[in-house]
């Protein structure tokens, strides 16, 4: 169990049979009234969010995740195939569970998946990535007076905001975390 007082960004907790990471912790107090704090919990399969006031009292289940590394195979329609660098075990995941982990996996590469119960739950991705660029528009003279950006499509069919001068074959380095451009790296 964790307390109120232990609750902080990224701990894992269960609430009504689902798995949460606490993404947003913001205690405040009113005049004379008991300190409380306000949540802010993302599920970890669906992705959506939810907002609870906890007040001092309260308890939730903290939930502990098993770490292992596994190798991203291929992909298959919505289902996506790893298998376990330790025993050779191999196994899918849905685009579901992934989300947008999905737009970031190249084959080959080395991923850690948390485990709940001996079931995937989540996976955690390096916080960087190299994908390269394979559709761009042109950038045209002129266009950088204001530090302009334009959409490039990436191998994995992600789409980002780069600056006007990568083009298509350049290989990128990605932020994982938030989707966005960093540099160019080749």
């Amino acid at each position: 169990m964790i307390s109120f007082s232990e609750m902080k960004k990224g701990i894992m907790v269960e609430i009504e049979g689902q798995i949460f990471q606490i993404v947003e912790y913001s205690p405040f107090r009113y005049a004379q009234r008991a300190a409380m704090a306000k949540v802010k919990f993302k599920n970890i399969k669906t992705g959506k969010t939810i907002e609870r006031t906890m007040q001092p009292g309260e308890k939730l289940m903290r939930v502990q995740l098993e770490p292992r590394t596994v190798q991203y195979m291929y992909s298959d329609g919505d289902l996506y195939y790893f298998m376990d660098v330790k025993n050779y075990e191999q196994f899918s995941l849905s685009k579901d569970v992934l989300g947008d982990a999905a737009y970031y996996l190249q084959d080959g590469m080395n991923i850690t998946v948390l485990d709940y119960k001996g079931e995937p739950v989540t996976v955690d991705l390096p916080i960087t990535v190299e994908l390269k660029v394979v559709d761009t528009g042109p950038a045209f003279r002129g266009d950088t007076a204001a530090g302009g950006t334009k959409p490039a499509k990436l191998e994995t069919g992600l789409e980002i905001k780069v600056p006007l001068f990568v083009d298509v074959g350049d290989k990128l380095k990605i932020d994982t975390r938030t989707g966005e451009y960093l540099e160019r790296v080749g």
